[in-house]
């Protein structure tokens, strides 16, 4: 069906037009293969930062150059002073059409929505039934390589009880939705639900609830408030933050500094081994994240007895946002104003009889003229297999080895916080968050964007090269059978308990397949060591590497140096 003399003939499908599938499709592309069609069912590319997506106020989490691509630049922000360093949501879209623009003009599919992925019956290659949204008709396409870029921020998870068909089954007035709906209905909220009278409205006052607290969360009840909308945030916790009076020096922000003092599955560094296996590491690394977490309060204004302050722990978790230097019409800025009200160890039970109330699990009642649901996402690969073929490969979440023997001796790991119960249940097999285990030595299926990072530009563009010499059957350290690939996933299963067992990584895989954090150095370091590429490549001394700023360009010769080491097995 596909020509077996040349790998890179085939046809290779990326599904998903976001950061990953971006500089995966570039990269193939760069390394031969010749008939690569970026999939997706957007009508224009970027993935979350579609500019459709882009709802009135994002701006990245992020310092600048932690989204860019080493082939291009990425532009200052045109914002400047308001936004304090950061991009806006449309200024990141622009970005990712400029680099689509630029590379992949002739490869990407709008409006291709890919419904169902089987195995060709031949055995060899995919078969994909795809839709075509401007026309409605269904076609199968068959495909020698897939690589999944689909993200795990596109399908919402909502509870039952939650539902917007629930909501109307109850009777409730006003608007529901998740947050995934907030850009397209901004307006429809605004219109239907008018501004609080005055500064303080009463507190029996309607408010637009919205459920959870996290970023998105954060983010919709900033726009209402600046929109004069009386807002009323209820969640469990709120994500950690790192927030300061002025920003900080690349040498602490943009290098390995926070990489450092976060523990990692094997530590590569002297400095490392001190800092998580003796006591007086781990006093320097508790300190630390004790400073950074009450200066962030501090800069913010958060006083000490404010529900502000109860936020996940910022080092045993992956809720944290990096928030910089803070601006007045931001979340915190506002909450501290009075002009959100926040709620936390609450959660939404359900919505009242009355059709103008959602009732807490502790059985008080707020009123409520609309709610919003930041409830987070589940695995985006749900909706695009086949039970036999999610089966076979293992794309869901995977009942946890109970006797595993796998244990890090770290002492900054020592006094964790309780283990959630999925957390304990479940694992992954998605080998390195790139390869399902069972499928290893296929090499015809791959994912990239399954890896939690703070810096996805770079996690990604090191993840494409690997999976581009997966590929091409390009010497790696790799399993070499199914069997090794499932061992390798269980230690990285047991090591993801340990390091952050209040998060259930497995629920999402398409999203969380492997947690790098703030640890992506490190994480970007393995892949680049299974390509048998340097690592630590920002450079320094003994002293100096933890504060060497890492940029994407330092990535600009991997290609040059895959392919010399490809040459240079070649020939022996």
């Amino acid at each position: 069906m596909f020509p077996t003399s040349d790998l890179q003939e085939g046809p290779v499908a990326v599904i998903g037009a976001g950061v990953a599938g971006l500089i995966t499709a570039h990269t193939l592309l760069q390394d031969g293969f010749t008939n690569v069609h970026v999939l997706t069912r957007d009508l224009q590319v970027g993935g979350v930062w579609a500019a459709n997506r882009i709802y009135p106020g994002l701006y990245l989490n992020n310092v600048h150059g932690q989204y860019r691509f080493s082939a291009l630049e990425m532009p200052p922000p045109a914002a400047g002073g308001k936004l304090r360093g950061r991009l806006s949501g449309p200024e990141v879209s622009r970005y990712f059409q400029a680099f689509a623009d630029k590379y992949l003009k002739d490869n990407i599919k709008l409006g291709k929505d890919v419904r169902r992925i089987r195995r060709h019956p031949s055995g060899r290659g995919w078969q994909l039934e795809v839709l075509d949204v401007a026309s409605g008709r269904t076609e199968i396409q068959e495909y020698a390589r897939i690589v999944l870029c689909t993200g795990g921020c596109a399908t919402p998870k909502l509870s039952e009880a939650l539902r917007p068909t629930t909501a109307l089954a109850a009777g409730f007035e006003g608007p529901v939705f998740h947050t995934a709906e907030f850009a397209e209905r901004t307006d429809e909220l605004l219109s239907s639900i008018p501004a609080a009278r005055g500064d303080s409205p009463t507190d029996d006052a309607s408010s637009i609830v919205v459920v959870g607290g996290g970023k998105s969360a954060q983010d919709v009840c900033a726009f209402l408030a600046n929109e004069g909308r009386k807002v009323t945030m209820v969640c469990n916790k709120l994500d950690a933050f790192l927030a300061y009076p002025l920003p900080l020096p690349a040498s602490l922000r943009s290098s390995r500094f926070l990489a450092v003092i976060m523990p990692h599955i094997h530590l590569r560094t002297k400095l490392e081994q001190f800092l998580h296996t003796t006591w007086l590491g781990k006093l320097i690394t508790q300190s630390t994240w004790y400073a950074l977490t009450q200066s962030a309060f501090f800069a913010a204004g958060v006083p000490a007895d404010s529900p502000l302050r109860n936020t996940v722990s910022p080092f045993w978790h992956v809720r944290f946002n990096d928030d910089g230097v803070p601006r007045p019409d931001t979340f915190y800025a506002l909450a501290v104003a009075g002009k959100i009200d926040v709620i936390t160890s609450a959660r939404v039970s359900h919505f009242g009889e009355d059709g103008k109330t959602v009732v807490l699990q502790d059985g008080r009642s707020l009123r409520a003229s609309a709610v919003v649901l930041g409830t987070g996402y589940k695995s985006s690969w749900e909706n695009l297999f086949d039970e036999e073929t999610m089966e076979a490969l293992a794309l869901g979440p995977q009942p946890a080895s109970p006797n595993s023997s796998y244990h890090w001796d770290y002492t900054t790991l020592s006094d964790p916080p309780p283990t959630h119960p999925d957390t304990q249940r479940w694992s992954s097999e998605i080998y390195r968050g790139l390869v399902p285990a069972r499928n290893i030595t296929r090499r015809d299926l791959a994912m990239n964007g399954t890896c939690l990072s703070t810096n996805n530009g770079y996690t990604s563009e090191v993840a494409a090269h690997w999976i581009s010499s997966y590929f091409l059957r390009d010497k790696m350290r790799l399993p070499e059978s199914v069997e090794d690939a499932l061992a390798a996933t269980e230690r990285e299963a047991a090591w993801l308990k340990q390091r952050y067992p209040e998060v259930p990584t497995a629920l999402n895989p398409s999203y969380t397949g492997f947690l790098a954090f703030m640890g992506w150095p490190q994480y970007s370091d393995d892949l680049l060591e299974d390509m048998g590429l340097p690592v630590l490549r920002s450079g320094g001394n003994a002293l100096t590497w933890p504060f060497r700023p890492v940029r994407s360009k330092e990535l600009a010769t991997l290609k040059a140096e895959r392919d010399a080491r490809r040459d240079s097995a070649t020939s022996s």
